[in-house]
């Protein structure tokens, strides 16, 4: 299964945890970091353990903890494991031995429960910090439970000392387009899928449109949404469209009788062509299985 749309729902808040359930993301991640006050912590785990062990969403079940070095972190491990997540979601890693840390503490906590070793993956937003961005090449060795790879540019200006990340036309900086770019690459050498970060302005369903079909046509294979007025748009957008698909067939019929080139309506394919439309039907393939 694809994963196309993750969505964000803050863990301390029982009626978004209720939304969330009837939206059509393919996977919900219940944020125990940003979007909760400290204060509030307490409460989120508690609602966040209830929630992924009722299992009353179709989607796959994803907790953000807070960072690893935090006087969160720990207590958000203790209070989650046991409900047996799909993933845990990592922010502010600063390499990927920030993940071979949290893979032994999983490790010890699934121990703890009674649960397979292993089984919980994990996504980290890979980008937000200096560092992080430096240590993207490192990936290429993964990590173990490495499912994916996200990227965020908020936390990166900050630490970066920037006025903004956008320009006026509401685009990222060179910096930021590096830096996705980046991620993009560092997935596929690590083969994991990779994750487009979030388009803040929820209200802007065109620019997120835009952002999520560009995303998808350089090799993204899924989008972080903020609500769920987002997840449709996503989901469109990271999903092959009919047209999408008879082309991909012609593509393969056209290489039908085993020839290294083909040609189609005028033009000459070669073998990366094959492999695409391959790749067009697997995934149509593997959303409407």
């Amino acid at each position: 299964m694809i994963t196309r749309s993750f969505l964000f729902v803050p863990a301390d808040s029982e009626k978004k945890l209720a939304k969330a359930i009837t939206t059509q993301a393919d996977a919900l991640i219940l944020d125990l970091e940003d979007a909760v006050a400290p204060q509030n912590r307490p409460l989120a785990r508690k609602f966040a353990h209830g929630f992924v062990a009722a299992r009353k969403s179709r989607a796959a079940l994803w907790v953000r903890i807070n960072p690893l070095g935090s006087p969160d972190y720990a207590a958000d491990l203790a209070a989650i494991i046991s409900a047996r997540p799909d993933g845990i979601v990592l922010p502010k890693p600063d390499s990927p031995e920030t993940l071979r840390q949290l893979d032994r503490d999983l490790s010890a906590a699934e121990t703890s429960a009674g649960l397979p070793i292993g089984a919980i993956k994990t996504l980290p937003v890979a980008t937000e910090t200096p560092i992080a961005v430096m240590s993207l090449a490192d990936y290429r060795n993964p990590p173990p439970r490495l499912a994916a790879l996200s990227w965020g540019a908020e936390d990166l200006a900050a630490a970066l000392g920037a006025a903004t990340n956008r320009d006026e036309a509401g685009e990222f900086l060179f910096t930021y387009k590096m830096v996705r770019s980046q991620v993009l690459i560092a997935a596929k050498a690590a083969g994991v899928a990779a994750i487009e970060t979030l388009h803040a302005d929820f209200r802007d369903s065109a620019g997120l449109e835009r952002t999520a079909r560009a995303a998808q046509r350089e090799g993204f294979t899924g989008m972080l949404a903020i609500h769920p007025d987002q997840v449709p748009i996503i989901n469109a957008a990271f999903t092959p469209s009919e047209a999408d698909i008879v082309h991909a067939k012609r593509v393969i019929e056209a290489f039908a009788q085993g020839a290294g080139v083909a040609a189609l309506e005028g033009k000459m394919l070669d073998q990366p062509h094959l492999v695409q439309a391959r790749h067009v039907l697997a995934l149509a393939a593997s959303i409407n299985p």
